[in-house]
């Protein structure tokens, strides 16, 4: 990378990726400074709450970046929603009203860093929170990055397709306005680089008109938890109604997940030795009567889904469309072989790690489980092929990312 844009400063929403691009930086030195919204340190007043208060966002802060020059606007970010709960804003309105409002904090913060900044920076920042950053920055002459979370418009296009197929289960669902999408376009056009995650998310992006020049593949970095590392993941000779399959469905509960299909592959195997957890925010209705092989377990802290990975003895991730789908990486780490789509980041090597779908339905999810069950030993072999992570580390992000400029 040139001198001249060695230095970067990133602006996120969220701990998106365990903070994965600001860790990358920062262990490279090149880290300038990290904006966020909310930042909660150890020594935070609101870790002294009982566990169950606020902890998602009591989790918003990673040791990485203890000594990165990190920014945020806890009490702003406070009184901002407790407006927009007020004034009953919801859905679309509230997604864009926060978007705006980080970027008009993040704009006062930086125009106050600009004089501590040696060299033009590279500025990063994520799809749909970006246009003002963008538009700023080249008023200073910086370079833009944009990390695209998702497929974008072609991923909305495909689920309302698939709210269109299955209205039993009518959700909270709302296509985003026309602002959104335009906003999205004009932050494609301001941005240097366009950074994705998998080959599906470029090739979706082309299809809306955006310069396959522009567009990166960059996987996504993910560092496993110490006790992964010895870790083992045993199987028994024969699944039974005493003994299980357990199969884990870990994600939002909606459609664009590839619940429908997965939902049609429980009424398939009725009569076969199958447990399914389903664990995440549930955004469609849960069916009155269905079958007791399903345990609607709720959204749970992040730091609680490591118990259902190592009690599991298959992930499935049936997604119609994901920018990557970091639980793929979370599920890999626990040595979980995979059940996956291919409309997501490519972690799963049929019959190597895992099996890959041929399409989403049903009948290919059951087929898939039928095959788990009929062979343990299959499982136990793909389980063993589950822990190369390298190309997958902060050290290989860091590559990625020098490599741009």
């Amino acid at each position: 990378m040139s001198e001249n844009f060695s230095s970067w400063l990133c602006c996120q929403i969220g701990a998106r990726e365990h903070y994965a691009i600001p860790r990358a930086l920062h262990k490279a030195g090149q880290l300038t400074h990290f904006i966020t919204d909310a930042w909660i340190p150890p020594s935070s007043p609101l870790n002294l709450l009982p566990k169950p208060l606020l902890a998602n966002l009591r989790e918003r802060y990673h040791r990485d970046l203890e000594s990165a020059c990190v920014y945020s606007f806890n009490n702003s970010l406070f009184n901002f929603e407790l407006n927009q709960r007020i004034k009953k804003k919801s859905g679309w309105q509230r997604v864009i009203s926060r978007n705006h409002w980080f970027q008009k904090k993040t704009i006062k913060r930086l125009k106050k860093l600009t004089s501590q900044i040696s060299y033009p920076p590279i500025i990063f920042a994520y799809s749909y929170a970006a246009l003002d950053l963008f538009s700023y920055a080249k008023t200073q002459g910086w370079r833009t990055v944009l990390g695209q979370i998702d497929p974008g418009i072609i991923e909305e296009k495909l689920v309302l397709e698939e709210h269109a197929r299955y209205p039993k289960y009518q959700s909270s669902y709302q296509a985003a306005p026309s602002e959104y999408w335009t906003n999205w376009l004009k932050e494609c056009s301001l941005a240097d680089n366009i950074v994705v995650n998998s080959l599906w998310s470029s090739q979706a992006l082309q299809k809306v008109g955006i310069s396959e020049h522009k567009i990166v593949i960059v996987p996504l970095a993910y560092q496993a938890p110490e006790e992964t590392a010895n870790f083992v993941r045993l199987y028994p000779t024969n699944f039974s109604t005493e003994r299980p399959l357990r199969v884990l469905f870990l994600g939002q509960i909606i459609l664009r997940k590839g619940i429908a299909a997965l939902l049609e592959a429980v009424e398939l195997l009725h009569d076969k030795p199958i447990e399914f957890w389903l664990v995440g925010s549930q955004g469609i209705p849960q069916p009155q009567q269905f079958h007791s092989q399903v345990k609607w377990i709720g959204a749970v802290p992040r730091s609680v889904t490591s118990k259902y990975y190592q009690q599991a003895d298959v992930f499935l991730f049936p997604t119609l469309s994901d920018g990557f789908g970091l639980t793929q990486l979370e599920a890999q780490a626990w040595k979980l072989p995979i059940i996956a789509s291919q409309f997501c980041g490519d972690v799963v090597k049929d019959q190597v790690n895992g099996l890959l779908l041929q399409e989403v339905t049903g009948e290919a999810i059951a087929q898939a489980l039928k095959f788990c069950l009929r062979y343990p030993r299959k499982l136990e072999a793909f389980a063993k092929q589950s822990t190369d992570s390298s190309c997958y580390s902060l050290l290989q992000l860091q590559h990625y990312l020098q490599s741009l400029f």
